[in-house]
Formats: structure tokens, C-alpha cells, sequence
């Protein structure tokens, strides 16, 4: 199958990956789309796994409150300033603040273990995997809070 534009733009706005990884995820599949987005989900954890000793100088704090009763707090760090000022970067705080109001999760591991409230077929592991992939550096939730009336 012929990899055209439209396929790697429709790969890209899919998954928010690079031109460049689409089209190489696109050429290793053989032009399937259903195909690359597996082989780009397999190369997110390489590319984590990659990045994992790399520095955490920057972030941003994600905040969520539900109604009156509960809120949440997250810390995700990254290691420059360019990504913690990403709009993207910081919809996925709040997305995870989300999470830790709704999961209650008592340690980070538990955290990461958990589906995602938004997406259950991938983990918030899953998630930050895809992130370091999409922005190109180490994403680590560094902190989190949660409280609630009750």
C-alpha cells in the first residue's frame, strides 16, 4: 500500500506523533493504519524507556476540582520549560488531576497501574509513555494530592 500524506496526517492527528514517526510507523506496517498505531504505541515505551535518566528540571501543576467536595492536585514534571507550557502538557495535568480526584490512588506506583478514567483500553502509564513519545522527553508525575469533605 502506497503511504501518502493524508494517511500520515490522519496517523498524526490520531496520535499527536511526529511527521517523521508516523511515516516510519506507516512504512513498518505495511501502510495499515489500525498496524502503525500499534507499532508507535510498542515504540512509546521504547523511547520512555530511553529517556529515563534523564533530568527533571521544569513542569506544571494540573488542578481538578469535582463539584465541592473534592480536589486534586498533580505535579508533571518534564525537563524543559518548552513542554511544562504546552497547551497539550498541561491538559494532560489536568486530565491526571482528574484521575487522582476520581481513583484515589494512594501511592504514584498505584497510580500508574490504574486504566484511565478517560481511555480504560491503556494504563496512566500507557499515557505518560505516549506523552514522552509526543514531546520528546521524560514526563514523570512527581507529586500528587488529593482531598475531599468527606
Amino acid at each position: 500500500m502506497e503511504i501518502t500524506t493524508e494517511i500520515i496526517r490522519e496517523l498524526r492527528e490520531k496520535t499527536g506523533v511526529s511527521v517523521m514517526q508516523c511515516k516510519k510507523a506507516l512504512e513498518e506496517a505495511a501502510g495499515d493504519l489500525a498496524k502503525a498505531e500499534v507499532v508507535l504505541k510498542k515504540n512509546s515505551v521504547i523511547s520512555a524507556l530511553k529517556k529515563a535518566e534523564r533530568t527533571l528540571k521544569a513542569g506544571t501543576i494540573g488542578i481538578y476540582a469535582h463539584d465541592t467536595n473534592i480536589g486534586a492536585m498533580v505535579l508533571l514534571s518534564s525537563e524543559s520549560d518548552f513542554v511544562a507550557k504546552n497547551p497539550e502538557f498541561r491538559e494532560l495535568a489536568r486530565a491526571l488531576a482528574m484521575q487522582v480526584a476520581a481513583m484515589n490512588p494512594e501511592k504514584t506506583e498505584d497510580l500508574l497501574e490504574q486504566p484511565f478514567i478517560k481511555d480504560e483500553s491503556k494504563t496512566v502509564h500507557d499515557l505518560l509513555n505516549e506523552a514522552t513519545q509526543k514531546f520528546g522527553e521524560r514526563i514523570e508525575v512527581s507529586q500528587f494530592a488529593r482531598v475531599s469533605v468527606h
